[in-house]
């Protein structure tokens, strides 16, 4: 204690000075509290006081990150454990508006949940900070910690609604699997800093200590860095929790947990390609080879084996797999000083994910089940909602005019512009297997419109729907079609 008592004032100085860039941090945390004293003493009043004051939270956080994003001002804080920038920014505007979409789908559907919802938006702000953190982030600790907040509000979203034994089955793989990626996780980064003595990943350093390490034993502790990263983005081979969770958790979870996590942990992994591909040493060919590979195998199974797939959401969650691929091909050509294709695309997967999920949500409850069969002549009778929720299905394929054509269209371009500077067989090789699991992936979605739309009805029960997640999910619907048209509306915003 003696040995740091000269340097208390001069922490507790960088702690005040970092504050200000921590605003939208701080008040997802005040809300957090503000929605556990609610759900205490105020819900059994007013039901619905918990999902205001987390409304309330999250916008106000918003226009704390308008205000960063407008002053365009790069600031470090917190010992250099915290960088905003324009990317971060950016990246957690576009994660609270999704976090708010969540919220309002889950305040619609309170009561097919039966159980109180101010816990469960007290656990969503605490992966939103956690989420937020990770796209600030540029050390490995304040990564770790981030990743595991993101991870066990998760397991606790996964297993609240619990009721059955398949959900109950699909909460403990969840779990099981993600403590595991988690302790491999760490003993990579354990590594990395034994070898560097830095836990900043883009200080001088660090890159210094990576390259003066035996190279077998940086493969590893990579190797090990992607576990974790590859569980919370379920690329191959860390995909295997996606489908029994996708499809036992309830649809609303579900959909937080194949759209919201994914946009923070592409900027993190961008951003550790952005401070490592740059450099012309052996671990820099090594990652770029590893990601190849990874989203080129990501992208066959996730598409193969959707293809087999009979009910919604696990097709979905395959579906969700494949695109990861994408992602990864859109990280590894598209660094920080071209990020706003990466955030555009990023933009139009979570409206993409939350329209689908909405409108298979808005099925399941009249239906009772989630199977495509039970879609048969259905488009007949809701000519609006299978037409939409077909021109999502066509988004995600990538066809035009939907803004999912648009941002395809972008990355593959880009990857064939490396492919002609460079050379690079891995290159080609990713390029047409994006191309070909595009096709491929049109003959399970279209499963959907052809069942709701070419197939006779067979008796299926009269269908009501929540007005409210209808209208959303045709607003994303809507949108999806104009900037697929006008795409400069929002990547000249980023």
């Amino acid at each position: 204690m003696l040995a740091f008592s000269p340097y208390i004032s001069s922490f507790i100085d960088q702690i005040i000075v970092s504050i200000p860039y921590f605003k939208p941090e701080l008040t997802l945390i005040v809300t957090f509290i503000g929605t556990i004293l609610a759900s205490l003493f105020i819900d059994k009043h007013w039901k619905h006081t918990s999902f205001v004051i987390t409304l309330i939270g999250l916008l106000l956080s918003g226009c704390y990150l308008v205000g960063q994003g407008l002053s365009k001002v790069e600031m470090a804080g917190f010992f250099d454990m915290i960088q905003v920038d324009a990317f971060a920014t950016s990246a957690r505007l576009i994660i609270l508006l999704s976090t708010m979409l969540i919220c309002v789908f889950i305040q619609q559907r309170r009561q097919a949940h039966g159980r109180p919802l101010g816990d469960l938006y007290s656990v969503l702000l605490t992966a939103t900070l956690g989420l937020n953190l990770l796209t600030m982030s540029s050390n490995w600790l304040m990564i770790f910690i981030a990743v595991e907040t993101v991870s066990i509000s998760s397991y606790i979203m996964v297993g609240y609604f619990s009721s059955t034994k398949v959900q109950s089955e699909a909460a403990l793989k969840y779990v099981l699997f993600g403590s595991i990626c988690a302790a491999v996780m760490l003993y990579g980064l354990s590594l990395l800093y034994g070898f560097t003595g830095n836990l900043n990943f883009d200080a001088p350093s660090h890159i210094a200590g990576l390259m003066e390490a035996p190279q077998i034993m940086i493969s590893i502790a990579l190797l090990f860095l992607l576990t974790g990263i590859g569980f919370k983005l379920s690329f191959f081979p860390f995909h295997v929790w996606s489908p029994d969770v996708y499809q036992g958790a309830p649809t609303v979870i579900t959909t937080y947990l194949a759209t919201v996590p994914k946009i923070a942990v592409v900027v993190l992994l961008s951003k550790i390609l952005s401070a490592w591909l740059n450099v012309s040493f052996y671990f820099s060919d090594f990652l770029t080879y590893v990601i190849i590979a990874i989203a080129i195998a990501t992208m066959l199974i996730g598409n193969l084996a959707a293809l087999r797939q009979q009910d919604a959401k696990r097709m979905m969650a395959y579906s969700s797999i494949g695109h990861t691929g994408i992602l990864l091909m859109a990280v590894l050509v598209y660094q920080n000083n071209e990020s706003n294709v990466l955030l555009f695309y990023l933009s139009i997967y979570a409206l993409m994910n939350i329209a689908v999920f909405i409108f298979i949500d808005a099925l399941e409850a009249s239906l009772g089940n989630t199977s495509i069969e039970s879609y048969r002549g259905l488009g007949k009778q809701h000519p609006l909602l299978f037409t939409s929720f077909s021109i999502v299905l066509i988004a995600l394929v990538g066809l035009p005019p939907t803004a999912g054509f648009v941002g395809k269209l972008l990355v593959f371009s880009k990857v064939f512009e490396q492919y002609q500077n460079f050379q690079s067989f891995g290159l080609l090789a990713l390029l047409l297997v994006g191309a070909l699991t595009s096709v491929i992936s049109l003959f399970y979605y279209f499963k959907i419109p052809l069942n709701a739309f070419l197939r006779d009805n067979t008796g299926s029960p009269a269908v009501k729907f929540n007005m409210i997640l209808l209208c959303i999910g045709i607003l994303c619907t809507v949108a999806m079609l104009i900037l697929g048209i006008f795409p400069d509306l929002l990547l000249s915003a980023f």
